[in-house]
């Protein structure tokens, strides 16, 4: 049996160590958030915060006024993948309802929806949530105007203690 060099084995164990450092390993798996309904909780307890807002919208040089209902969703690792999904953003967005319906998302479930608090906007596009928890939601309301496509707007907001947060969907 040859004798091995110590110089001879150092030099296979570096050339070891240094191709173990090139190896790729396995893909990494991408973070895909599942809906967890305990995630939504604290968004059920009664609180003393308020949302207070108004539609400003002025794109494309026009007035936009509320298309239907404004929506209140609180945020978790779920609704924020969501959002970055539908909107492109998990902070703020005017994105086309066509193209918001035509993102791919994960089917939201009945679960979800009971979640969601809703308000309808009055002449003026004002509109107000009351009895909330301290936490971080996302309002969302579609927008029209005539002779265009209507517009999704999306704005991620902060409720704190028994303030009031002022929002101009703009």
């Amino acid at each position: 049996m040859p004798k091995l060099r110590p110089v001879a084995v150092a030099s296979a164990l570096a050339a070891a160590a240094l191709l173990s450092a090139c190896a790729t390993g396995p893909e990494p798996v991408s973070s895909v958030a599942v809906f967890d309904a305990a995630a939504f909780a604290w968004s059920t307890v009664p609180g003393n915060a308020m949302v207070s807002g108004r539609l400003a919208y002025a794109g494309g040089g026009r007035s936009w006024s509320c298309a239907g209902s404004v929506g209140l969703t609180p945020e978790t690792p779920w609704t924020r993948q969501r959002f970055q999904t539908l909107y492109g953003s998990t902070e703020r967005a005017a994105i086309p309802a066509a193209v918001v319906r035509a993102r791919s998302v994960t089917e939201a479930t009945s679960d979800y929806q009971g979640f969601v608090r809703s308000e309808t906007c009055d002449r003026q596009g004002r509109f107000r949530f009351t009895g909330l928890p301290a936490g971080s939601w996302f309002l969302i309301t579609p927008v029209t105007t005539e002779g265009s496509e209507p517009v999704v707007l999306m704005r991620r907001v902060t409720t704190r203690g028994d303030l009031v947060t002022e929002v101009t969907l703009d």
